[in-house]
């Protein structure tokens, strides 16, 4: 099982007051975007690094922020502190016929193990590993955490100019 990181930015009070600014919806779209985006080499990098046979396993990474059933029971629940956190992951999507559901057997690679069906009763000799996600991640990490502040200050100047323009015209609507 691959285990998860938790990344913490601390003395960024100043975004913090400025999120706080921004009604809560806002603010947590704001998180999202500029996480994705800060962490969008990541994921490029881990395209570069998945081996290409059909190309469907390097096309399945994604972003998200929901899991499948089995990801969720494995999931570490979130303190209440941390209820108001933004999750995104990132990875091989294990939709069906996205070409994602064989990722983990590439990234940890298999032991070997009898086949069954057409080729029952035949050994197959396991596989390597070729990890693609860990690389990326250990690769990537740092910068995202560096282009995370820029990023969320350009997304909460955007979002509050939005909500300005917003009020400007409900004023606008109501003043006549």
């Amino acid at each position: 099982m691959a285990k998860s990181t938790r990344l913490r930015i601390e003395g960024l009070a100043d975004l913090e007051r400025a999120l706080d600014n921004l009604s809560k919806s806002a603010g947590r779209s704001v998180l999202r975007r500029s996480l994705r985006k800060a962490a969008e080499p990541m994921a490029e990098r881990a395209r570069a690094l998945a081996p290409v046979k059909t190309g469907k396993l390097r096309e399945s990474i994604k972003f998200g922020s929901l899991l499948n059933g089995s990801q969720r029971k494995l999931h570490r629940k979130l303190t209440l502190e941390e209820r108001t956190a933004i999750e995104l992951f990132l990875g091989p999507s294990y939709v069906k016929g996205s070409g994602g559901r064989v990722g983990h057997l590439v990234e940890f690679g298999t032991a070997p193990h009898g086949n069954g069906g057409l080729f029952a009763g035949t050994l197959h000799p396991g596989t390597p590993p070729r990890p693609f996600m860990r690389p990326a991640f250990d690769a990537e990490a740092g910068p995202t955490i560096a282009r995370l502040k820029p990023i969320l200050w350009a997304e909460i100047e955007k979002a509050a100019a939005r909500a300005a323009r917003k009020a400007a015209r409900a004023a606008a609507k109501g003043g006549n």
